[in-house]
């Protein structure tokens, strides 16, 4: 069986998450230290993402550097926080006020220094503020441009740094800009940059109403954009962040297919939020399904697979994912 890599964001085994309800959080608050003993007692989890502010800043890294060493994790991508902070409130990269727009740059250049630091490669970009509410409230063009200028400037900084753009169609923003892969694609190939590329979120795809699979073929396809990859569920609704395939488990199926069609040999990175459950347990049954799945795709018979997308029958598709799943 394919040996995948695993990683997972920090905060994922702490319990103290609040939402708009539960602003106390409904578990037990974990120190740093701590999480980064939970994570390193689950087998096969290799690497941590780290989002700065909430885990890692300039003046901590060196004590967060050696926590990975001393748990032999890796750092495998950090994630700006360009949207928890008031002065994100209406927009990072696409604020109507140019000392804001500077200021995403220049945090996402600090960065940029901080990861190469910690023997980090990757920079994973979230605008979750880029966007916007209610109609005639943005200029879409102009915006677009800031964001595309932004980006374009952290990845000239330092082209050693990929920036993987992790593209959501809603939250925190109404509409958030690069909300589905096409339009990232797009949004990248203006950008024109060889180090900035895609995030595909598993759970961002369903609440797009996207296709998983379809999304690692488009990025395979365009410019081999695939840059990271999160492992979560949902029941497309909203951004619920369930262990992963606990509600699409053929989707995953096919996600994890085209994911070795496609030769991706990235990390998988769990981006859970399971606020009543323990984090940890729900990181190990993730872990779990992650292993199982593929295995089971890796019994696909690739010649056989030619054949059925020749044939495009859905009963034959069904037939084969029933007996892998069953007997």
């Amino acid at each position: 069986m394919r040996k995948n890599k695993y990683c997972v964001e920090l905060d994922v085994v702490d319990g103290s998450f609040p939402d708009r309800y539960m602003g106390c959080g409904y578990g037990r608050e974990y120190t740093i230290p701590e999480m980064f003993e939970r994570i390193a007692s689950i087998d096969k989890i290799t690497g941590v993402e780290l989002v700065s502010n909430w885990q890692v800043t300039p003046e901590n890294a060196p004590e967060i550097k050696k926590l990975c060493d001393d748990h032999n994790l890796e750092v495998v991508s950090i994630l700006p926080d360009h949207f928890s902070q008031k002065k994100w409130g209406k927009g990072a990269f696409t604020s109507t006020d140019k000392n804001i727009r500077a200021d995403a740059v220049q945090v996402t250049k600090t960065l940029m220094d901080l990861a190469a630091e910690m023997d980090c490669k990757k920079l994973t970009i979230w605008n979750g503020q880029d966007g916007y509410d209610y109609p005639f409230t943005a200029n879409y063009m102009k915006e677009l441009e800031w964001l595309q200028e932004g980006i374009r400037e952290c990845a000239e900084y330092r082209k050693d740094i990929q920036l993987a753009i992790e593209y959501k169609v809603r939250e925190p923003r109404l509409h958030c800009y690069l909300s589905n892969v096409y339009s990232t694609l797009m949004f990248l190939k203006e950008v024109n940059c060889d180090n900035v590329g895609i995030t595909v979120d598993f759970g961002h795809c369903i609440i797009a109403h996207e296709n998983p699979a379809e999304a690692i073929a488009a990025c395979k396809l365009y410019g081999d954009k695939l840059f990271h990859v999160h492992v979560n569920d949902n029941f497309g609704v909203w951004d619920d962040d369930c262990i992963t395939s606990t509600e699409h488990v053929i989707e995953t199926m096919e996600f994890m297919y085209w994911l070795k069609k496609t030769n991706y040999d990235g990390w998988f990175s769990f981006d859970h939020y399971t606020p009543r459950l323990d984090g940890r347990d729900a990181l190990i049954e993730g872990v779990n399904w992650m292993e199982d799945i593929t295995a089971l795709v890796d019994k696909i018979d690739d010649a056989k697979m030619e054949e059925m997308f020749k044939n495009v029958n859905a009963v034959e598709m069904s037939k084969m994912v029933r007996e892998l799943l069953f007997h």
